[in-house]
């Protein structure tokens, strides 16, 4: 019965979701648009260098790997959830999920996974299209053992997005306006995730600076899908990789936690 009220949820939102498919795809098309200035940025980046390869990373390599890190953030970003959770405390409509028999975590995962699986299937096509242009740089499908691995980050970096965006709404609780500190994250995020470019180019720059980087939980939001795939992360790295980013799955799943309940001890509903 409890996983069947979350089942409906998710396919009621999903319905909601794929009446806005024009809109997903029109907006999934326009985020090509900085995809497109990165490659030739990288490219003038090599040609000015006058190398193929750069901190380990062959033209190609990096190329493929700012194609597959959007593919990781498909999964990972989790845009308006945290103002959205501090939205519902401030204004007092969180008190709809106390009045009913629906815990608030569980309903936004359902709720989010409506939304990633919209989101995967309207921008199928275009996705599609740009990895069939960029297919020179693409290196061939990886082995059964690294797929998987590469799936299972995927997956568990949606996990570590969500519930990390959720506790920093939870914050709400004591400060009402958390949109400055999440402009202040998601622009820390953008570098040390690995978005702009692979976090461990920066071993030349200072090796205990990335090995500080690869503890926190931000690069399985983007660089270390992408990384598995290209066969950088193998073997007992891997295995500790995947194992680490289960351990802060379950960190951030028990601060929201901790955080909504003590929240609610000085939360008052007015407004909405």
């Amino acid at each position: 019965m409890f996983l069947r009220k979350y089942y409906n949820i998710t396919r009621v939102s999903l319905i909601e979701r794929l009446t806005y498919r024009g809109d997903f795809l029109l907006s999934t098309f326009l985020r090509f648009l900085p995809m497109l200035t990165t490659i030739l940025l990288w490219e003038a980046v090599y040609d000015g260098s006058g190398q193929e390869e750069l901190s380990s990373y062959r033209r190609n390599e990096m190329i493929s790997y700012l194609l597959l890190v959007h593919i990781s953030r498909m999964f990972s970003s989790m845009p308006g959830l945290a103002t959205g959770i501090a939205r519902d405390i401030r204004e007092g409509t969180l008190r709809k999920y106390l009045l009913q028999p629906i815990d608030m975590l569980a309903y936004m995962v359902s709720y989010r996974v409506a939304h990633k699986i919209a989101y995967i299937v309207t921008s199928c096509v275009p996705y599609a299209l740009l990895f069939f242009l960029c297919r020179n740089y693409l290196p061939g499908w990886p082995d059964l053992t690294t797929l998987a691995a590469y799936g299972a980050a995927l997956l568990m970096g949606f996990l570590v997005g969500f519930f990390f965006e959720a506790s920093i709404g939870m914050i709400a609780f004591w400060i009402l306006e958390v949109t400055s500190l999440m402009y202040v994250i998601n622009t820390l995020a953008f570098f040390v995730s690995g978005q702009m470019f692979p976090i461990d180019m920066l071993d030349s720059f200072s090796r205990p600076l990335v090995s500080v980087l690869k503890v926190l939980p931000f690069h399985y939001m983007a660089y270390f899908p992408a990384a598995v795939f290209l066969g950088k992360i193998q073997g007992d790295d891997l295995a500790y990789g995947l194992a680490a980013e289960v351990g802060w799955i379950v960190f951030f799943i028990v601060l929201s936690r901790c955080l909504f309940r003590l929240g609610l001890r000085r939360y008052s509903a007015y407004g909405g």
